[in-house]
């Protein structure tokens, strides 16, 4: 028996219980395979001395996270010369680097005044950036960094933020840049999302990644992704917190509309405050704790709950340098390439349609150029993904044809790249599955980032808070908001709303509002 039960060791359950043993409950966390950490995972996958991410592996929203920053990890931060480059199919190339002199002159080549334009554009993000970090990571709705942000803005202002956060990346990249280059560099950010250029919403996820980038860069744990799923396992046992490995729960445990405990194969755990889920919202709902314990109009909600696409992610050993066309290309952690403006847009129709593109756009991390740890010197460690419509079955042959495909792309841009590969490993949906449950179908961000699935729509119309129907039980994945992404936000939020629950005063007060929210939220309607 104790105060609190986390269900995974995903990055997000770690900090989940990172933060309720800061405030002193004891904690045990039920990880379903041998390994913590879900999607934030280094390893020796292709070569001999040549470390992989096997996941998630530039961190620009952690490092900029408040709720990573307030957990002081102990992680050492690397950058690599330049934080992004977008190859175009032409060979050109535009690169954000942390000097702003330098990004504009990038951009200021493929249109006379797009220097300048990034610069304004800049400077308009580092007047906002810590308000709006705040609230994007706060608890949803987010009253006092939003408040902050609104007096900072004005009415104006707030119009205008609004209409930016709504547009398409295309139409935004076209309305702030004249050229190429600086449209690309914001459009292919939108695209590490499974958002297309012209779908509703995008262009924030591109503004927010390219400003980040510039801002504070696209750094990495000096030793692999790892590093920091280590750190937060440290950190939670050096404060009384267990986990456990091998242990799927199969049930959260419920009396009276309230969560007591869970259920595995290693027998019952009793949670006297609080169960925590960092999983899927379809498993923890549908699965662990099943429509009975539901309002009926959550239940018809979860239905139309979409997920992102797949993904198919190959990782190189690469015995030398890559031998890129466009020089400027090597000093960059993180390579977009396959794709101008309208094959960006050709690349998004193929998926919405649920076809496999025939020219893949490619996100490209050169991992030894941003940490030299990754592999030895005069090498490089390198992954490549794609993303691929959202299916739960793919056959062997799609799969290696697609993998043709992608190396196609990178052998144009890089002549004699396959020559160099000393070792590879390829992770399709169904192994990036296999590896973390939580990656449904290879689905990166738990649930899409849609405008229709976000704020008090993730992860189904409510209150886009942690809280769920049952009492005491709490949504700290990345189907939650704010989503997606390595940051921490949805772990922290979830941790927040527990211990509001059980606070002396106050905490019965809570769970009446929140209870009536839920109510409310999915009374019978006409509306379906």
């Amino acid at each position: 028996m104790v105060d609190a039960i986390v269900i995974g060791a995903g990055h997000n359950g770690l900090v989940a219980a990172n933060l309720l043993a800061d405030a002193g409950w004891s904690v045990l966390v039920l990880e379903a395979t041998p390994q913590p950490g879900g999607a934030v995972r280094s390893g020796f996958v292709t070569a001999p001395g040549y470390l992989s991410d096997l996941f998630s592996s530039f961190f620009p929203l952690g490092f900029a996270s408040p709720v990573l920053h307030g957990l002081d990890l102990d992680i050492t931060w690397r950058h690599a010369p330049d934080v992004l480059t977008h190859l175009l199919p032409d060979g050109r190339a535009a690169t954000i680097n942390r000097d702003l002199d330098v990004t504009a002159a990038s951009m200021e080549q493929f249109a006379p005044g797009d220097g300048e334009r990034w610069r304004r554009v800049y400077r308009e993000w580092a007047g906002l950036s810590g308000n709006l970090v705040a609230s994007l990571f706060a608890p949803f709705p987010p009253v006092r960094a939003g408040l902050a942000l609104a007096r900072q803005v004005r009415v104006a202002g707030a119009l205008r933020l609004g209409r930016r956060l709504v547009l398409p990346a295309r139409q935004l990249a076209a309305e702030l840049f004249r050229g190429e280059g600086a449209a690309l560099a914001l459009t292919g950010c939108a695209l590490h999302t499974d958002l297309a250029p012209d779908d509703a919403g995008s262009g924030v996820f591109g503004w927010l990644l390219a400003m980040l980038g510039q801002e504070v860069g696209w750094p990495v744990p000096a030793g692999g992704a790892q590093r920091i799923t280590d750190a937060l396992v440290s950190r939670l046992e050096s404060r009384g917190g267990r986990i456990v490995y091998s242990a799927p729960v199969e049930r959260v445990l419920i009396a009276r509309g309230r969560a007591v405990g869970v259920r595995s194969a290693g027998g019952d755990y009793r949670a006297t405050r609080a169960v925590l889920a960092d999983v899927p919202a379809p498993a923890l709902y549908l699965d662990l704790v099943g429509p009975r314990w539901l309002p009926p109009r959550m239940v018809e909600d979860l239905e139309h709950f979409r997920w992102d696409g797949g993904t198919i992610k190959i990782d190189w050993a690469v015995d030398g340098r890559i031998p890129w066309r466009n020089p400027a290309v090597a000093g960059a952690g993180t390579v977009h390439l396959g794709a101008d403006m309208a094959g960006l847009s050709r690349y998004a129709a193929h998926l919405a349609a649920g076809d496999l593109p025939p020219d893949p756009f490619l996100l490209l991390g050169q991992m030894t150029t941003a940490d030299p740890s990754h592999s030895p010197a005069g090498t490089e460690s390198v992954w490549a993904y794609t993303h691929l419509p959202h299916r739960r079955d793919w056959p062997a042959d799609e799969i290696a044809a697609h993998v043709e495909r992608m190396e196609a792309v990178l052998e144009d841009h890089a002549p004699g790249f396959g020559k160099l590969v000393a070792g590879r490993n390829v992770f399709a949906p169904g192994d990036l599955e296999r590896e973390n449950p939580s990656l449904v179908g290879g689905a990166l961000g738990g649930g899409t980032s849609a405008a229709y699935q976000q704020l008090f729509l993730r992860p189904v119309p409510g209150l886009g808070r942690a809280d769920t129907p049952v009492d005491r039980l709490f949504l700290a994945s990345a189907s939650a908001h704010p989503g997606g992404g390595v940051h921490g936000g949805p772990g922290a939020n979830a941790a927040r709303a527990a211990l509001a629950r059980n606070r002396r005063l106050t905490g019965d007060l809570y769970r009446r509002v929140i209870g009536a929210a839920h109510r409310t939220a999915y009374e019978t309607g006409t509306l379906r």
